[in-house]
């Protein structure tokens, strides 16, 4: 498990690429993987240059896997928080991924979406939902919520105890005792060092570790605000000169942001940096600052506005100057992983582990041109289920 006291550095294309290989073999030959690791199941990453265009294991084996599993239908349930396009992305690369196992084995699948309406605290709509599925007999469901905790793990067991599995993803999982989670496991990564650390590193090394930040959050009490705000802190404690000028919560929405950082602007226009806990939160921020006049970062000059998720958007904003930075947390890598996930312990009966973490990058000028087209490559995806 991840050692809280120390920040790992940020896993690279690359590194992932290489750790993928690795693991990717195991998951060909169906080896079991070790519960409560932080290692990916995806082989597709392996074999495609983030992505891949087919399974591993080559004929024989998948010819094997085929007797098992040709015709078998999964129902799924997937219900994120809010319909966004974060998640757009994500079920389009779930998609992807669905469909080449479908043509390498004959599984098929049965897809099923809601989301509350309203904001990230409209839980007891996503409760009642699970409920139902579960009523069903659906196989999964995957789930993002915002909803508490210790509430959800008595959803989670009442739901595995009726025949359904759970999987969480992109839930801040690491601020809780693992042995608590009842999920079969939570895909997504981990908030304080893959996201909030990196992104006051950056604003750091931008502004010579000198200068005033202000921070548009997620709703009070969200977890996934704690989490990164224990990373964003812990980079602010290595740069003193670094500050923070206000704080506001933007709710996790570009117009709530817009309406955040316009008001800590009355108050102190004079700042350097904007952390937006998510990108449309920073995008809203931007946008506070161009109907201020104040000049946006320039590689030398300029407000700093940084945010995370990734999305195609923010992409496009970082090419025309409205965002210096994303912090990518792979809204691909988790639908292509969420999915290997349920295939190799639902359909195979293969144990997985409790946490698996995928990498997460930091996105701008520099690098945008192939964040960007690892995300349109899920984006062009035609099937649907």
């Amino acid at each position: 498990m991840n050692d809280p006291s120390l920040p790992p550095a940020a896993g690279s294309r690359r590194s992932f690429l290489r750790r993928a290989a690795l693991v990717g073999g195991a998951v060909g030959s169906g080896a079991l993987l070790s519960a409560c690791s932080s290692k990916q199941v995806s082989a597709a990453s392996a074999e495609g240059g983030g992505g891949g265009t087919g399974l591993g294991g080559g004929g024989a084996y998948q010819e094997a896997v085929r007797k098992i599993v040709d015709g078998r239908t999964v129902q799924i349930g997937w219900t994120p928080p809010v319909l966004s396009e974060w998640y757009s992305q994500m079920e389009a690369a779930a998609f992807r991924r669905m469909g080449e196992y479908e043509d390498a084995y004959g599984v098929r699948w049965k897809w099923e979406r809601a989301s509350p309406t309203g904001n990230f605290n409209a839980v007891e709509q996503q409760v009642q939902t699970v409920q139902s599925w579960v009523q069903r007999k659906f196989d999964v469901v995957l789930i993002c919520t915002g909803a508490n905790f210790a509430t959800m793990q008595g959803v989670y067991s009442k739901a595995l105890a009726a025949g359904t599995k759970i999987y969480q993803f992109n839930q801040p999982v690491e601020i809780y005792p693992v042995e608590q989670l009842q999920a079969i496991s939570s895909i997504g990564y981990d908030n304080r060092w893959q996201s909030g650390y990196l992104c006051g590193k950056y604003i750091a090394e931008k502004l010579g570790g000198q200068g005033k930040i202000l921070e548009i959050t997620g709703p009070p009490g969200s977890d996934w605000s704690a989490a990164r705000q224990i990373g964003f802190e812990k980079a602010l404690g290595e740069h003193p000169g670094l500050t923070v000028a206000g704080t506001a919560n933007g709710g996790y929405l570009r117009q709530q942001g817009l309406s955040a950082t316009q008001d800590l602007l009355t108050r102190d226009p004079d700042i350097q940096a904007i952390w937006g806990e998510n990108e449309d939160m920073a995008l809203g921020a931007s946008q506070a600052l161009d109907a201020r006049g104040i000049k946006q970062w320039d590689g030398k000059a300029g407000v700093v506005v940084v945010g995370a998720d990734g999305l195609v958007s923010g992409m496009q904003a970082i090419r025309n100057g409205k965002l210096t930075a994303s912090l990518d947390v792979g809204s691909v890598d988790q639908a292509i992983t969420f999915i290997d996930t349920v295939f190799h312990n639902a359909v195979l009966g293969e144990t997985v582990a409790k946490i698996i973490n995928v990498p997460t990058r930091v996105v701008d000028k520099g690098n945008v041109d192939y964040a960007e087209a690892y995300l349109q490559w899920a984006l062009g995806n035609t099937r649907k289920y």
